[in-house]
């Protein structure tokens, strides 16, 4: 018997009433084909489990931490190199990992543990973090353009990211071996597909379509202008 919570059910039912249930000589009218079709194509895309999406955005942000770091070595090593690399990377954190991932966190995941008295000092900790990382990102943005030219702008910049990112490793890390993983024990499994789909509707908002995929395309393409984008250039040659 089919479940009558099953998600792929539902959005087929959702569709039909949205385009209006028309049938002429046995067949569907053009507006739910149209519908059909377009939650047929939601169906065949891979699911994403809430855990899953807040973890492969940490990949995001972690790829972001190593322009940065390859940015404090060109700065270190009196290399010069366009400051925009950095004020872009932090664009990319502003608007993805805070204005996104960190809200998402905020308003879906962290009132649930809240709510059930489970890992609440944890969670407290985690926005603090979350607020401190937003006045970093506010320095460099404000700093990094003038970096190349302006020695004070410079060391601002460069104090910055360095404390982004002594905070964010273990701040990702915490996240994804203490919180996320028990995110599904504290709902039941209707609420965890549903917090699932509001992830990806608020992505699709703000990002449009596929906006995930098209989130690593700026960062890959950072990581190419920053010289990075070769993977072997991180194996140890000793």
């Amino acid at each position: 018997m089919t479940d009558a919570f099953d998600p792929q059910r539902r959005r087929f039912i959702s569709a039909t009433r949205a385009a209006g249930f028309v049938a002429i000589g046995g067949l569907l009218a053009p507006g739910l084909r149209a519908a059909a079709a377009e939650a047929e194509k939601s169906d065949n895309k891979e699911a994403v489990t809430p855990p899953e999406d807040l973890m492969r955005e940490h990949g995001v942000l972690d790829r972001v931490l190593l322009i940065y770091e390859a940015g404090l070595r060109k700065f270190a090593a009196g290399q010069d190199f366009d400051p925009d690399l950095l004020t872009q990377s932090a664009r990319i954190i502003r608007e993805f990992i805070e204005d996104y991932h960190e809200k998402s966190e905020e308003e879906d995941v962290f009132p649930r543990f809240k709510r059930a008295g489970k890992l609440v000092g944890l969670v407290a900790t985690l926005l603090d973090q979350h607020q401190a990382g937003r006045r970093l990102t506010e320095i460099v943005l404000r700093s990094a353009p003038a970096s190349r030219r302006d020695e004070d702008e410079r060391r601002k910049a460069v104090a910055a990211i360095q404390s982004f990112i002594a905070m964010y490793r273990p701040h990702a890390a915490r996240e994804d071996t203490d919180l996320f993983p028990k995110l599904k024990a504290l709902v039941s499994a209707n609420e965890y597909d549903a917090v699932a789909e509001k992830f990806e509707q608020k992505e699709r908002r703000l990002f449009g379509e596929d906006g995930f995929e098209k989130m690593v395309d700026r960062v890959a393409a950072l990581e190419t202008r920053m010289g990075i984008h070769d993977l072997s250039l991180f194996t140890p040659r000793t």
